[in-house]
């Protein structure tokens, strides 16, 4: 019977781990592929700034990185077909909830193709207390490059960036509440 548990949770967690390995050229998905939630680097360039972007939110009004200056951002790539995706945003939510008051700001980018279409009923269901925006093409890129080249293509992806703009960590792969907890506090002065 454990044997049988066994084979039951490697098969479900393969089916997980094939539904976000989507291949990057399929036009029914997005541009990333998830590679092994164990894998964790720090930011190529120490210390350097996080790409400046302009997006746009779900009211189609533009959004620019510089728009939270001086907040400790958490900056999450995903989409809406992505099981691991999906389980950090409760996360996120409890995050913003609990230290959006201290100075910090989640933000999640979304790389559905299928755009607001499939991405706002979903935040509406999971009552997500954090701005969405839509990525494109050159923010994944800018992104993208700075993971180390074995990792790209991967989702999700997050960054955490300093109230100064600068890159303090990045995360290719899901992480739990506590790893994105111990890495924000520091930068909130908590």
């Amino acid at each position: 019977m454990k044997k049988l548990y066994l084979i039951a949770t490697l098969v479900i967690v393969a089916l997980l781990t094939i539904s976000c390995s989507q291949n990057k050229k399929n036009a029914d998905t997005t541009k990333a592929s998830d590679p092994p939630a164990s894998q964790v680097q720090p930011a190529n360039q120490a210390g350097s700034a996080a790409p400046a972007f302009t997006l746009t939110d779900d009211q189609n009004h533009e959004v620019k990185l510089s728009d939270f200056s001086g907040k400790v951002i958490i900056l999450d790539f995903w989409a809406t077909w992505c099981p691991p995706c999906r389980a950090e945003i409760p996360d996120f939510i409890a995050l913003q909830k609990q230290y959006g008051a201290k100075g910090l700001q989640v933000i999640g980018v979304s790389v559905d193709q299928k755009g607001w279409e499939v991405v706002t009923p979903f935040m509406q269901s999971q009552g997500i207390n954090y701005p969405i925006l839509m990525s494109n093409d050159g923010v994944y890129t800018a992104y993208q490059n700075l993971l180390p080249e074995e990792q790209r293509g991967g989702i999700p992806f997050t960054f955490i960036i300093d109230g100064k703009g600068i890159i303090k960590d990045k995360v290719v792969g899901a992480r739990p509440r506590e790893y994105f907890e111990s890495s924000v506090k520091p930068l909130l002065g908590l």
